[in-house]
């Protein structure tokens, strides 16, 4: 699909590949809808793609809440008449397997699996419709094998990788010319580590415990030894306009952890993430 034109709508839009993306977009022509929780970055971040020449509106919501990404829909039609690609990218990382409380792995799952499923219920019979459109999901390689620490994460990402692959089959089963694609990056240079400032109110306990502060600082080490977020939106860009599902920034680790789960299966070793691996491109 081409995007000169076109309207992308974008969760997560004011900071990390969400950001990164909208700018690419940008550059390509298209209309933007940049939606986030947070309505200082995301003001700054529509002023500074206005300042490119961008066409750009922001919209603060939560994805977690169906009426919010209905509303999110409806500002790109109002605005822009129309609406062609959803990137379901906005997303939150909390809580290892052992010893989250139920309400954390609600609030991950609540961010990460329902905004995806929101989104595509808002955009999905618009696209079918008019016979085009893309849906990009933010999945992760926390998708394709279990991750220590990451269990509530590494949950979300699991069902968003399910999710997109169910929605490519059914579309093919349309035989739709609506297009579908599943990002799955490792470690990237964005905020991921500091979700917790996102955390409600209640669950602030929780963001200062021992054990949130240990794996805080395990990812942030992890974040900034990952790659830039303009890698990623040149790779979301590029399986767009080729209409291509997988979109793997780190494919050596992506490959690596997938033929790993393969020989666990037949009962050889283990499947393991190589974290090294989860950095490089």
């Amino acid at each position: 699909m081409e995007l000169q034109g076109r309207t992308a709508v974008i969760t997560g839009g004011a900071s990390g590949i969400g950001l990164a993306t909208a700018y690419k977009f940008a550059a390509l022509g298209a209309n933007l809808v940049l939606g986030d929780i947070e309505s200082g970055p995301l003001d700054t971040a529509v002023a500074q793609l206005r300042d490119t020449g961008a066409k750009v509106i922001g919209v603060v919501g939560d994805v977690a809440i169906e009426e919010d990404v209905l509303a999110l829909r409806d500002a790109a039609l109002d605005e822009y008449g129309a609406a062609h690609l959803v990137f379901n990218n906005a997303g939150v990382g909390a809580g290892p397997t052992i010893g989250t409380p139920k309400k954390v792995w609600d609030w991950v799952m609540g961010v990460n699996v329902d905004g995806v499923i929101n989104g595509i219920n808002a955009f999905m019979p618009l696209f079918l419709e008019q016979n085009e459109g893309h849906v990009v999901n933010t999945a992760s390689l926390a998708g394709l094998g279990g991750v220590p620490g990451m269990g509530a994460y590494c949950a979300s990402k699991f069902a968003v990788v399910g999710i997109s692959e169910s929605l490519f089959h059914e579309l093919a089963m349309r035989e739709s010319a609506v297009g579908v694609s599943a990002l799955c990056p490792g470690f990237v240079k964005t905020r991921i580590h500091e979700s917790t400032r996102n955390m409600p109110s209640a669950m602030k306990s929780y963001s200062e415990s021992p054990d949130a502060q240990l794996m805080g600082d395990l990812g942030s080490q992890a974040v900034q030894a990952g790659i830039d977020p303009s890698i990623v939106a040149d790779a979301v860009a590029d399986a767009v306009l080729t209409n291509t599902f997988w979109i793997l920034t780190h494919p050596r680790a992506a490959i690596g952890m997938t033929k790993n789960r393969v020989e666990w299966m037949k009962g050889v070793g283990g499947s393991i993430i190589n974290l090294e691996e989860a950095t490089k491109p």
